[in-house]
């Protein structure tokens, strides 16, 4: 079999690992290639949100409906604990499920394990050690960030205390950002999540210890240290000839509270899918009617986050009547606005500068070749 009749992907994250199920279920052959030993390298146990606010249908039917098993293990959140700077909490209810709790890494019942099984059990070549800093064929880039215009930083941990979901804003424990506590079944992550002054990530995460301890009550045992980066600075073009970026390579993570997954997954299975039926149109399609204009909209967002400080969380929490359903409230603020479009134009995208700096007439995953680096020098 040539090489022509495989679509290769460089990357066995979500995107990558959707995007090759999708190949293989279009008839083509996939191979993925992989850097680290296993997938889920980057994370460690730790708990992240799959959100289900972004589109009005449940993100678990839409995976289905991609042709992705959810045979990982996950849990549906209802209610959310919040708590403004001054540790004055309100309880968000949801009548559907806000978002699901699912854990990342390499062990069983991990999302990142999950997708490796079907992937493997659908006849996906997964090549681990291997980097693919060349595509001479096209195909599909979900290397993840390369760089970090966010970070978490903070504790996984044992305890005894009960399940419950936890988040808090406070510039004093995370810069433009928010912590969280996350406790399912005797397992925790705590974090801060921050978007400004990355250097004193210890500072904050020991504030956040300390906040969390006065507040719930926080018992840690065999606690681990972990940290993560994520990028969400949206490029001028998803496409370099053949080759297509998906998920976080792309900048595809939500600028306002950095939830990467569910858009990784839905753009790593369309660019399969574009790749699979010779229509690269199809994903540049897609990017540009639904991922350009959520990402848009909650670049806005962000801006406006940015510049609240404490003083405007007061204010959010204050106002937010017990009464309403933060799912539907996040869906409206959400929801592609054309005056959010505009703004973004005018102040939001000047923000950070796209991580991409694409050069035409090469097959390098990441521009590495000798004739850019000139050009761009």
């Amino acid at each position: 079999m040539s090489n022509k009749s495989i679509i290769e992907i460089s990357g066995a994250g979500p995107a990558g690992l959707a995007a090759s199920l999708t190949v293989m279920a279009s008839g083509r052959r996939a191979r993925v290639y992989e850097k680290q030993s296993d997938v889920g390298h980057r994370f460690h146990g730790d708990f992240q949100g799959l959100e289900n606010w972004t589109s009005d249908e449940d993100v678990l039917q839409e995976l289905t409906s991609l042709g992705i098993s959810t045979t990982f293990e996950y849990v549906a959140v209802r209610e959310i604990v919040a708590f403004d700077p001054d540790g004055k909490q309100k309880i968000f209810h949801s009548q559907r499920p806000l978002l699901y709790l699912v854990r990342r890494g390499d062990q069983t019942g991990s999302l990142d394990y999950a997708l490796k099984q079907q992937a493997l059990a659908a006849g996906v070549e997964i090549c681990f050690d291997t980097r693919a800093s060349h595509l001479p064929n096209g195909g599909v880039v979900t290397e993840g960030p390369h760089r970090a215009d966010a970070i978490a930083a903070g504790y996984l941990f044992d305890t005894d205390m009960a399940d419950g979901i936890y988040a808090a804003a406070s510039d004093d424990l995370a810069p433009k950002g928010y912590a969280y506590l996350l406790i399912n079944q005797g397992r925790g992550t705590l974090a801060s999540c921050l978007f400004d002054d990355f250097h004193n990530e210890r500072k904050y995460v020991a504030r956040c210890v300390d906040f969390f301890d006065r507040h719930v009550g926080l018992r840690m045992n065999n606690k681990r240290r972990f940290g993560g980066s994520g990028n969400f600075a949206i490029p001028k073009t998803i496409r370099k000839g053949n080759i297509l970026y998906a998920g976080e390579a792309a900048g595809f993570q939500d600028p306002l509270f950095g939830f990467g997954i569910r858009w990784a997954l839905l753009s790593g299975h369309t660019a399969g899918r574009a790749l699979a039926i010779d229509k690269l149109e199809y994903y540049e399609q897609f990017w540009k009617q639904r991922q350009r204009l959520y990402h848009q909209t909650a670049a806005s967002n962000r801006w406006f986050y940015e510049r609240m400080g404490n003083r405007g969380y007061r204010k959010i929490l204050q106002r937010f009547s017990l009464d309403d359903d933060v799912r539907s409230w996040l869906h409206r603020a959400y929801a592609p606005r054309i005056w959010k479009r505009a703004w973004y134009y005018l102040v939001a995208s000047q923000r950070t500068s796209p991580l991409l700096n694409i050069h035409e007439g090469c097959d390098c995953t990441w521009c590495r070749c000798k004739r850019h680096m000139h050009a761009s020098g």
